[in-house]
């Protein structure tokens, strides 16, 4: 009986430190899948597209900005500056014979009915009783990703293209435009410079994001 009990007690004891190793390989082989898994998450263009094309939209359109009735010149300000000139050549303002350092500005009807078609105008009035106008003229538009380079699976970088979509007035706006380039290059440069004049028909232009795995999917984060 008693040799009985001691062989017993000698296999129990023998079966602790086997448990104890089979639970320690479960749990590295747990751990080894775990890495595993997360190595094999990819980023993919179709859950990058949404996210690059809103940041491009959070950058904000291209804007000018005008303004119509008594307008005083200033330093931000000036009714003879290229771009006033510009939309008077165009039609679309009539510049008034200066009153002392003011000039009377007025929208024609043409200029009405162009910034009519415009959404996302906003209209406003200096404290001299003057009619400020912002223009949205050109947005970024996705094009397309050229490559996706992963980085120890929760960590992704987004190499794509974007390009300008101008409207009528980014059309007349195009640096490599008629109209824009119909003024002397003094007067191109600070169009460019000052009032919202771009390359709006160049190629698409090269950019880079990075992306971060979250519970609910993958983030832009700033580097």
């Amino acid at each position: 009986m008693f040799e009985q009990e001691v062989e017993m007690e000698s296999k129990q004891g023998g079966m602790v430190p086997l448990l104890l190793i089979v639970t320690l390989i479960i749990g590295i082989v747990g751990i080894a899948l775990f890495y595993l898994m997360q190595s094999r998450q990819v980023l993919t263009q179709e859950e990058a597209r949404p996210a690059i094309a809103e940041s491009l939209k959070n950058l904000g359109p291209v804007t000018i900005h005008f303004q119509t009735g008594l307008v005083k010149a200033s330093m931000e300000e000036k009714p003879h500056d290229p771009n006033y000139r510009m939309f008077e050549k165009e039609g679309l303002l009539k510049l008034g014979k200066d009153q002392g350092w003011k000039t009377p500005v007025a929208l024609t009807a043409k200029g009405e009915a162009m910034i009519a078609e415009v959404p996302g105008l906003q209209k406003s009035k200096d404290k001299d009783g003057a009619d400020i106008y912002t223009i949205p003229i050109a947005d970024r538009q996705f094009v397309e990703i050229t490559k996706i380079t992963m980085s120890g699976g929760t960590r992704a970088v987004v190499e794509f293209t974007w390009k300008w979509n101008p409207n009528k007035f980014g059309e007349m706006l195009d640096a490599a435009g008629p109209v824009v380039k119909g003024f002397n290059t003094w007067d191109r440069a600070t169009l460019i410079d000052r009032y919202g004049a771009k390359y709006y028909h160049a190629e698409p232009q090269k950019a880079v994001l990075a992306f971060t795995k979250v519970d609910k999917g993958w983030q832009i984060v700033s580097e």
